[in-house]
């Protein structure tokens, strides 16, 4: 038995997330689909993530347990060939048996880009948030900077089935930077619960427009509730960007 790490990128525009769905196309269906014309079906797959539908990976990793013998590297070149264009295969590597690509990661860098001009670029669509309101990415940096520390994450987590258990997380950076009409946010955490960086957004765009105050988001964390934070913001501006181990 092998285990083969390969590590991705894909445009989520067209898929329904990661994880296959009986009812709607997903980035492992056609990542498996792919994988069958080379090595059969006698594999075992493991995403690092559970990605929403529309959010773009920059870095998405898969462990591959199989029996086959074709080399990482070749297998790499293999997939690319039989993947549509906005999934790519970056790396092959062989890694221990014994690895997980989720449960052996210790933390992600999740990035939100907001497009921020009263006209909407039509090279973005669906790629990142048109937001047309003048935004003031220092005071959002300074607000976002609570969010850096260990704490109970109840107020930022769409709860349903997929949570259970311990809201506390991790998050070890969170900066907001502009550069020309792109607003960036970028935040980097131990793990994240359900559409907890979309959630932070739509939080900070509340302060941007005046509705949540400044410095209110150390009080929404204590408040442990969901109705305490902002909306949740769109998923065509978020990309998982890092996966640490």
């Amino acid at each position: 038995m092998r285990n083969i790490l390969l590590t991705l990128a894909y445009d989520g525009r067209n898929y329904h997330g990661w994880q296959i769905q009986s009812n709607a196309i997903s980035v492992q269906q056609v990542f498996q689909s792919a994988l069958e014309n080379i090595i059969g079906d006698k594999y075992n797959v493991k995403g690092c993530s559970r990605t929403d539908t529309g959010v773009h990976a920059n870095m998405y990793c898969v462990n591959i347990l199989t029996e086959h013998k074709i080399p990482a590297e070749r297998l790499k070149n293999a997939m690319n060939r039989f993947l549509p264009k906005d999934i790519v295969v970056l790396s092959g590597m062989e890694a221990p048996l014994d690895f997980h690509a989720r449960y052996s990661c210790k933390g992600k860098e999740y990035i939100y880009k907001i497009w921020n001009r009263e006209e909407r670029s039509p090279f973005l669509n669906d790629r990142a948030l048109h937001y047309r309101y003048k935004l003031d990415e220092k005071m959002l940096d300074r607000a976002a900077k609570a969010f850096v520390g260990t704490h109970d994450f109840t107020s930022f987590c769409t709860l349903d089935k997929r949570e259970k258990g311990d809201f506390t997380r991790t998050v070890k950076s969170f900066t907001v930077t502009r550069s020309g009409d792109m607003v960036e946010m970028r935040v980097e955490a131990d793990g994240f619960l359900y559409n907890m960086v979309r959630i932070m957004v739509g939080t900070l765009l509340r302060v941007a427009q005046g509705k949540i105050k400044e410095d209110a988001i150390p009080d929404i964390i204590k408040a442990e509730s969901r109705s305490a934070a902002g909306p949740t913001a769109p998923a065509c501006g978020l990309y998982l960007n890092k996966v640490i181990y």
